[in-house]
């Protein structure tokens, strides 16, 4: 059970276009990007709202918006195979667009960082739900 307290549960409440399972994915999304996809190049990120220039100590990994889709495409397709894009549905993702969203809501909250040039739009269009998710599987009989 998610604190009611934890920033993403008052996020939820104010915003709910997306489930929390939505956020969660996100993040997953984001850590199989880094850590399987090994994408993300070391960026200086913006402080978060009430933090000072320098105040984080580690360095930071930085995936653009437009790595995240398709980090977020390629973990989808492997943890939900055929079902991937009901899935996403089911917690109100319908195009990439969305994930910028959330990943903007989470920055809103200080559960995420960014860079200077990182902007939500970076999200908007990134590709077609149906082609990324629908049409890259051809199931084939046994000979």
């Amino acid at each position: 059970m998610l604190d009611p307290d934890h920033p993403i549960a008052r996020l939820l409440e104010k915003d709910q276009r997306y489930s929390l399972e939505a956020y969660v994915f996100i993040f997953e999304a984001l850590q199989y990007a880094q850590d399987v996809l090994r994408m993300g190049a070391e960026h200086p990120t913006e402080p978060l709202p009430g933090e000072e220039e320098g105040e984080s100590s580690e360095a930071q990994r930085h995936v653009t918006g437009q790595e995240l889709c398709e980090a977020i495409r390629r973990y989808a397709l492997d943890q939900y195979g055929y079902m991937a894009k009901t899935v996403l549905n089911s917690w109100g993702l319908r195009g990439t667009g969305d994930f910028g969203e959330i990943v903007f809501n989470l920055i809103k909250v200080k559960q995420m960082r960014k860079t200077p040039a990182d902007q939500r739009v970076d999200f908007d269009n990134v590709y077609d739900f149906d082609v990324a998710f629908e049409q890259q599987f051809k199931i084939t009989p046994p000979e």
